[in-house]
């Protein structure tokens, strides 16, 4: 087969020697839209999330156009190209960019491989260009070419890979999609080599994990998963007197799926997570359906912001500890003899206004043991008390900080439970830091060599104490 090399002359070699690609500044964006709706085929310069616009200039002339958007959500080629689940692609779709838009502002045939030239040059620093502005890099790159205008030569010589076709359709603000009857060719090509393999590996490289740390949170649960999360919750007292979509079972589930997978700020957050939730993941939960209006086919909805709100202030507190301990022993299995040592502590809850908590957790397995909350215009003491109340301290050592050494407390440990406790004293408590100075001066004088040993034939010194072991309590 014949192959005709086209000559480029020494104007054109001059332009593809000495075009620079740069971004636009703010005060050219005007006349980079304008442009775009006058002279590019679709004469739209309408924009939606991440973008970067560019321009080819050549002597002071502008040459060439580039706009790159945000990726399109979901395309059938492009996702089995890279390989990725749809819960990767929903997480990790910021690491792909959209050319949107390339206007070559020459006439067509008066500059050879200037496309391609500039799709280079673009390609060099697209990367760089999205870290900087969004914060995250961009490894695939992919653009939508009319078949019935052009064949994709500038994609296909720059080492884009045509891998489909879209289904015809197109974004439209309030309706989503619009059918246009219009299929396009997909292109795509990795910015970074190797770029699909990492997309669709279980873990992203960590100098890309942002991306995913940034998408709200959604459901990791299965619908059967969900399902078996019910039975712990369903003999919780619902206080409704009567329950029309969302049974108590399924909103604690909800809740506690939400929590698992990072949800910590109320009520609007719970609202937002159970908007992630498929129609069989709604289901699952066992909430109920609700027709759509002229349609037959039921439809599952996620609970409101206010649903949520009635819920976590008025659900038994002690009967959904309970419930989630009893989740707690399902998975981990019985506390063993020697997981014995018990910490308690308050802290205030993040995004609460204020409200704290005391919470208690077995130091070696870090399960938890219970909460009580802090009382309006109270302090963790009585809340503490309370909690100790709850928990088997049978053979148990109980760690607390110097605001909870106090009588009352140390008996409920002691004489309540029958544990043991080991109290912090600090200087705030002079009256106790006395005593526990004369009976440590005690010990001292008691044990001391002088006091009670005697000397061994060998040099060595032996020391014998009488009396049976005392306590003190204070």
């Amino acid at each position: 087969m014949k192959t005709h090399k086209v000559s480029v002359s020494a104007d054109e070699q001059a332009l593809l020697n000495g075009v620079t690609v740069r971004l636009i500044k703010p005060e050219e964006q005007k006349r980079f839209d304008q442009l775009i709706e006058t002279q590019h085929y679709l004469h739209s310069a309408r924009w939606v999330g991440e973008r970067l616009f560019y321009v080819a200039e050549y002597g002071g002339e502008w040459v060439a156009l580039q706009a790159w958007t945000t990726s399109a959500y979901h395309v059938k080629a492009r996702d089995k190209w890279i390989g990725w689940t749809d819960r990767q692609r929903q997480r990790r779709l910021s690491l792909v960019a959209n050319n949107s838009r390339y206007l070559i502002l020459r006439p067509a045939g008066a500059s050879p491989n200037l496309a391609s030239r500039v799709m280079r040059l673009c390609l060099d620093r697209l990367s760089g260009d999205f870290k900087t502005r969004y914060g995250h890099p961009v490894w695939i790159a992919e653009s939508f070419v009319d078949r019935e205008q052009f064949r994709g030569t500038c994609y296909k010589v720059s080492g884009w890979e045509h891998v489909g076709n879209t289904a015809g359709w197109r974004r439209d603000g309030e309706d989503f999609y619009v059918a246009h009857d219009r299929p396009k060719q997909l292109w795509v090509r990795e910015i970074r080599p190797g770029a699909r393999t990492r997309l669709r590996g279980r873990q992203l490289p960590e100098e890309v994990a942002m991306v995913e740390a940034q998408v709200a949170p959604e459901c990791e649960q299965t619908p059967e998963e969900l399902g078996s999360f019910l039975r712990y919750f369903e003999r919780i007292k619902d206080w409704r007197k009567w329950v029309d979509t969302y049974p108590l079972a399924g909103l604690i589930a909800l809740v506690a799926c939400a929590t698992l997978c990072g949800v910590m700020r109320g009520q609007r957050d719970l609202a937002a997570f159970g908007r992630t939730l498929d129609q069989q993941q709604l289901k699952a939960l066992g909430f109920h359906a609700r027709r759509r209006r002229r349609r037959w086919e039921p439809r599952y909805t996620a609970p409101s912001e206010t649903t949520f709100f009635k819920m976590l202030s008025k659900v038994d507190r002690v009967e959904l500890e309970r419930a989630l301990q009893q989740w707690q022993t399902d998975r981990l299995g019985v506390r063993t003899a020697d997981d014995n040592v018990v910490a308690c502590d308050g802290k205030e809850l993040r995004s609460s206004q204020g409200q704290a908590s005391v919470s208690a957790y077995a130091v070696r397995s870090g399960r938890w043991l219970g909460s009580e909350p802090v009382e309006e215009g109270s302090n963790e003491i009585p809340a503490a008390q309370k909690l100790l109340t709850r928990i088997d301290l049978d053979g148990q050592r109980v760690l607390l900080d110097a605001l909870h050494t106090q009588v009352e407390t140390a008996r409920r440990i002691v004489f309540d439970g029958g544990g043991d406790y080991l109290l912090t004293v600090k200087g705030n408590q002079p009256g106790i830091a006395e005593t526990l100075g004369h009976l440590r001066r005690g010990l001292n004088r008691a044990f001391s060599p002088s006091a009670s040993g005697r000397s061994s034939g060998s040099g060595r010194t032996e020391s014998q104490s009488s009396g049976s072991a005392q306590s003190c309590s204070f």
